[in-house]
């Protein structure tokens, strides 16, 4: 919560203000609009789950993909705000949004599946501020190692191969600021000596350290990723031989008959948690609360798992995930203990205040800029 309050301050906003947004709740959900407007992750509005929902409820999906938390965040905040109902935000993003009053409170009472939802996603601090909801939590996992096994014969066991010169011009990485996060867990191995503890809490010589392994990766890297088709196609074509990448690409892959594989390396991975959060100038807020509840049903839940190779928030899509395909409930960490979801360090938003009572940390604006010089 100390992050949270330094997070509030720095943005200008307030618990009371926040407080006074969510006053005001829908009781029931009426008859759909006939459109939803969506932005997503590439890969989380189907015509799988989307065709039935459109049938089912009138309501016209439009889609609008994007790459990076960044790029959602101002493409929901385009136009005011206005150009948008939902948005699928991961941690790094939904505290923006929510403290930027870009999306609005949601009545849990009008989302059945809540009360299935795994323990730790029901009120996780990406989403929920002083108890109230801005989100819905709807499926999360580790941001892998993927590497062509024609090219690489050994599977890799540490992300110091996406730093390895000896595959320069081969070696691809997600366009994004939290990447950061992934080279600061990577160094709290290598270089314990900086003291890293947690990849989102980086001091400036931490920061620096970091940067620097970057700017060195940069002369290696072959394409910065935006979207997941980027990478997919970098590794279809032979561009790319190993790189930092999510289940989907992986998934998508092999399915296409490229020979990649993927892992979690010994230093361990970050990874994203999402939720379903409903624009604060919502034209559609019907169609969002309808989608909210379609995407939440173990049978969707168990389809976008299988599909982008992730793990649903809905612990009954288990047994759903294993009906769909055998034995992909454990495949996916569906069924693991809460001590596997630890385990994972999940995106979040860098603040000040690096939760030891100091506040010497770098806030994301100083992470954008971080960035913008690896890639200069």
């Amino acid at each position: 919560m100390k992050a949270f309050t330094a997070f509030l301050l720095a943005t200008g906003c307030s618990v009371v203000s926040l407080a006074a947004q969510a006053a005001d709740l829908p009781g029931a959900i009426g008859k759909g609009e006939g459109d939803l407007n969506v932005v997503a992750w590439e890969g989380y509005a189907d015509d799988v789950w989307v065709k039935p929902f459109e049938q089912s409820t009138g309501c016209k999906v439009h889609r609008k993909y994007v790459g990076s938390s960044d790029e959602m965040v101002a493409l929901t905040r385009m136009g005011g705000g206005k150009g948008f109902d939902v948005v699928s935000a991961s941690g790094d993003a939904a505290l923006r949004l929510i403290f930027g009053h870009n999306v609005q409170p949601v009545n849990m009472s009008l989302i059945p599946a809540y009360a299935d939802l795994m323990p730790e996603l029901k009120e996780p601090g990406f989403n929920t501020v002083k108890g109230v909801h801005y989100g819905v939590s709807y499926e999360w996992g580790p941001n892998v190692l993927m590497w062509n096994t024609k090219f690489l014969t050994q599977a890799p066991k540490s992300w110091a191969v996406i730093y390895d010169k000896t595959y320069a011009g081969m070696i691809t990485v997600p366009d994004n600021p939290i990447q950061i996060a992934d080279a600061a867990l990577y160094l709290s191995h290598a270089k314990p000596e900086l003291g890293i503890t947690d990849p989102y809490e980086l001091t400036q010589a931490q920061m620096d350290a970091a940067v620097a392994l970057l700017k060195e990766q940069h002369s290696l890297v072959r394409k910065y990723w935006a979207l997941a088709s980027d990478e997919i196609d970098l590794f279809k074509s032979g561009d790319a031989h190993v790189g930092a990448a999510w289940p989907y690409q992986a998934n998508t892959l092999r399915a296409a008959g490229v020979p990649v594989q993927d892992s979690i390396p010994d230093e361990g991975a970050t990874g994203w948690a999402d939720s379903w959060m409903i624009s604060a100038h919502a034209e559609h807020p019907n169609c969002a609360y309808l989608w909210i509840n379609h995407v939440l049903t173990p049978k969707v839940q168990a389809q976008q798992a299988l599909s982008f190779g992730e793990t649903p928030a809905n612990t009954k899509a288990c047994a759903e995930m294993d009906a769909q395909q055998a034995g992909s409930c454990k495949q996916y960490h569906a069924d693991a203990s809460s001590d596997y979801f630890a385990s994972i360090h999940f995106w979040k938003t860098p603040v000040k205040d690096c939760g030891n009572g100091k506040k010497e940390c770098l806030d994301y604006g100083a992470w954008q800029r971080a960035w913008q010089q690896v890639k200069q």
